[in-house]
C-alpha cells in the first residue's frame, strides 16, 4: 500500500510504503529571491513539516540530496544545515552543483526518512 500527500497532476509532494517516506525535492516558494541562508531555511522547514505529516521528523531521516545552483554556496549552506541537524543522527548526504527549473532558486533538497515508530534513531 502506498500513500501519497499533496497529490497533484504532476508529483505528490510525499510517498509513503512500508515506513519509509519518499519527499518530492522540496524548493524555496516563498523566498525565491533571498539568498541561500534564507533559502536554505525555508527548504529545511519544507522537509521538517512533510515529515511531519507523514509521522515522522528530522531525526529519522535515511537519506538527503541537496542540489544546489551554486557550489560556491555551500559553506553558507553548510551553516544552516548544521544548526539544523540532530546531532549524533545526521543522515547519510550528497550535495551538487545542478541547474534548478527556476533560475531564482539557490537549492533543491530531496529527503528519504523512516516513520517514527519505525526503528528510531
Amino acid at each position: 500500500m502506498i500513500r501519497r500527500l499533496h497529490v497533484g497532476p504532476r508529483l505528490s509532494e510525499a510517498a509513503i510504503a512500508h515506513g519509509v517516506i519518499h519527499l518530492a525535492g522540496q524548493v524555496p516558494e516563498n523566498h525565491p529571491e533571498g539568498d541561500i541562508a534564507a533559502q536554505t531555511r525555508e527548504v529545511l522547514g519544507h522537509v521538517e513539516r512533510l515529515l511531519a505529516e507523514c509521522g515522522s521528523d528530522k531525526g529519522h531521516l535515511l537519506n538527503v540530496q541537496i542540489f544546489l545552483a551554486d557550489i560556491a554556496d555551500i559553506a553558507a549552506m553548510n551553516a544552516v544545515w548544521d544548526a539544523w541537524v540532530v546531532p549524533g543522527a545526521t543522515p547519510p548526504r550528497a550535495t551538487v552543483q545542478a541547474a534548478l527549473a527556476d533560475p531564482r532558486w539557490r537549492i533543491e533538497v530531496v529527503a528519504t526518512a523512516l516513520q517514527a515508530g519505525e526503528g528510531g534513531r
